[in-house]
């Protein structure tokens, strides 16, 4: 069971979340606030929990350093974000701090879901949405890397499916990651196969390094 505390200002949604998540069997509301800041008192209270799951919209100082006292005092508690804000410098200070993951307030039940135990088993999530972001701004630096893509004609997409075949994940892994079927994924994988001319998998991780594209 992964024993959760929510931290939403705005009661409907908040009630919504809970509802949401304690559909599944794996998951408990444990405790559930208004604010975010209210969050410690209950952790001194001694309530036991795995995540919180917390709505943060102001992109200041206060927020951030709440997930770095959170993280100083109770080290064993996952920070997930929940948030409207897609400020690249916040998100980015928010995992300084020690958040697990990033989510913003318009993903689906089932991503919303798999972040989470995502996170409890011992991972960083960021939102679909916004990694696709992070990686067509990647896309756009001039450098190499983005020389190889072009060239390839590849999308933002295909590359991120090569990144994940890199680190070792299966088409079933990738599918339940990206929330796209098996079929799609094994149709990315050979359209890669097919553009750069490779025979293989192993031989297009090994063109990708080569050419700079992976590390």
């Amino acid at each position: 069971m992964i024993n959760i505390i929510l931290a939403e200002n705005h009661n409907l949604v908040r009630n919504g979340i809970k509802i949401l998540l304690e559909r599944d069997a794996d998951l408990k509301v444990v405790a559930d606030s208004q604010y975010s800041k209210d969050v410690l008192d209950l952790l001194e209270t001694g309530l036991v929990a795995d995540i919180l799951l917390a709505n943060i919209n102001v992109p200041d100082v206060e927020g951030v350093n709440l997930i770095k006292t959170i993280k100083q005092r109770y080290p064993q508690l996952s920070v997930v974000i929940l948030s409207m804000l897609d400020h690249e410098e916040f998100i980015i200070d928010t995992f300084k701090e020690g958040a697990s993951g990033y989510l913003f307030k318009n993903i689906g039940s089932d991503e919303l879901i798999f972040a989470l135990k995502h996170v409890h088993n011992g991972h960083k999530y960021i939102c679909n949405e916004l990694s696709l972001r992070f990686l067509d701004k990647l896309m756009s630096l001039p450098s190499q890397k983005k020389n190889w893509a072009l060239h390839h004609n590849f999308s933002a997409r295909e590359i991120e499916i090569l990144y994940l075949m890199s680190e070792g994940y299966t088409n079933n892994e990738m599918s339940d990651k990206l929330f796209i079927s098996k079929r799609t994924i094994e149709g990315y994988r050979q359209n890669l196969i097919d553009k750069t001319k490779v025979k293989n998998t192993a031989a297009l991780i090994k063109y990708a390094v080569l050419n700079g594209i992976i590390e």
